[in-house]
């Protein structure tokens, strides 16, 4: 019982971080353009350069439709939230990544870390999900 528990709380919070999201980098806020076409242009200087101008220009609105498949996968219960949990996971190693090694780096515009922190968060939570699904699932029986 304590597993669900656990595992709808980190569900939700994933779901809540990556919704919450969706408003700036679906309407290309100010703050969603500066964080794109700072690794755009960083992209743009390395072997990435082929996806820069893409990356600029679409990468909030394709990496919050992501997050949306993520968060809707990951509400869903039963199978499909291990999948949003690992999508969840791939896509947080993608932003730390990006706040560790590029321009953008972990204080974004004054924010103290905070975007940072929350992709810590969610990819922590994401890992976590994941391996209490799994260890839930393997006890089941479908036959």
């Amino acid at each position: 019982m304590m597993k669900k528990i656990i595992t709808w709380l980190l569900s939700l919070w994933i779901a809540f971080v990556f919704i919450q999201s969706l408003l700036f980098k679906f309407t290309d806020s100010p703050e969603t353009q500066h964080i794109f076409g700072t690794i755009g242009a960083w992209m743009s200087t390395n072997f990435l350069a082929p996806l820069s101008e893409f990356f600029t220009a679409y990468g909030g609105y394709t990496i919050g439709s992501f997050e949306l498949i993520a968060s809707v996968l990951l509400i869903i219960p039963g199978t499909t939230r291990s999948l949003g949990a690992l999508l969840a996971i791939g896509l947080m190693t993608g932003a730390i990544f990006f706040h560790l090694f590029t321009p953008l780096g972990v204080n974004v515009q004054g924010d103290g870390g905070v975007l940072f922190y929350m992709a810590c968060s969610v990819w922590l939570s994401g890992w976590i999900v994941f391996y209490l699904q799994q260890s839930t699932s393997k006890r089941r029986s479908y036959f």
